[in-house]
C-alpha cells in the first residue's frame, strides 16, 4: 500500500471525526485510526527500504557511468597520443626523407661537377697531344718538303705555298 493514501485516509478520518465545540480537539474512531497507523507501520519500512534499494541503484548506476565515462576519456586520451605519435612519425620520416634528398641531390651535383672536371682534364690533354701530334706532323712535312725542294726546283715554289696554307690554317 502507498504510503501517501495511508496519510490521506489519516487525514480523512480527522476530517470525518467530531469535533468538540470551542476547541480544535477532535473525536475520531480509534479502530480505524489504529488500523492506519499499523498499515503505515508495514508499510513505511517497505517504503524505506525501496527508497533505499532505489538510493543504492542510483549510486550503482552512478558510479558506472562514472567508471564508463572514465574509461572512454581514457580511451580518447590513449588515441589522442596514439595519433599524436603517428603524426610525430609521420613529420619525422617527411623530415628525414627530405634531408636524404637534399643530401643525394648535393652528391649528383658533387658527382656531376667531378665528372665535367674530368671530362674537361681529359679534353684538355687530348687536345694537347693533338697539337703536339699535329705540330710533329706538320714539322716532318715540312722537312719532307724542304728536302724535295731543294733536290727539285718546282718543289720550292710548293714548300712556300704549304708553309703558307699551314699559316693559314693555325691562325683559324
Amino acid at each position: 500500500m502507498d504510503i501517501l493514501h495511508l496519510i490521506d485516509r489519516l487525514e480523512a478520518l480527522v476530517t470525518e471525526g467530531f469535533h468538540l465545540p470551542f476547541t480544535s480537539n477532535v473525536i475520531v474512531n480509534e479502530d480505524a485510526f489504529l488500523d492506519v497507523i499499523d498499515q503505515m507501520r508495514v508499510t513505511i519500512p517497505e517504503e524505506v527500504k525501496l527508497a533505499r534499494r532505489t538510493e543504492a541503484e542510483r549510486e550503482h548506476l552512478l558510479d558506472q557511468s562514472q567508471e564508463e565515462a572514465n574509461r572512454i576519456v581514457e580511451l580518447a586520451r590513449e588515441k589522442a597520443m596514439s595519433l599524436t605519435d603517428e603524426h610525430e612519425l609521420i613529420t619525422f620520416a617527411k623530415e628525414r626523407a627530405e634531408e636524404i634528398e637534399h643530401t643525394a641531390k648535393q652528391q649528383a651535383q658533387e658527382i656531376i661537377a667531378d665528372a665535367d672536371e674530368y671530362i674537361v682534364d681529359q679534353l684538355s690533354e687530348l687536345e694537347e697531344q693533338l697539337m703536339k701530334t699535329l705540330t710533329t706532323v706538320r714539322n716532318g712535312l715540312r722537312q719532307v718538303r724542304q728536302t724535295q725542294a731543294t733536290s727539285s726546283p718546282r718543289g720550292k715554289a710548293a714548300v712556300e705555298a704549304d708553309d703558307l696554307q699551314e699559316a693559314e690554317e693555325e691562325a683559324s
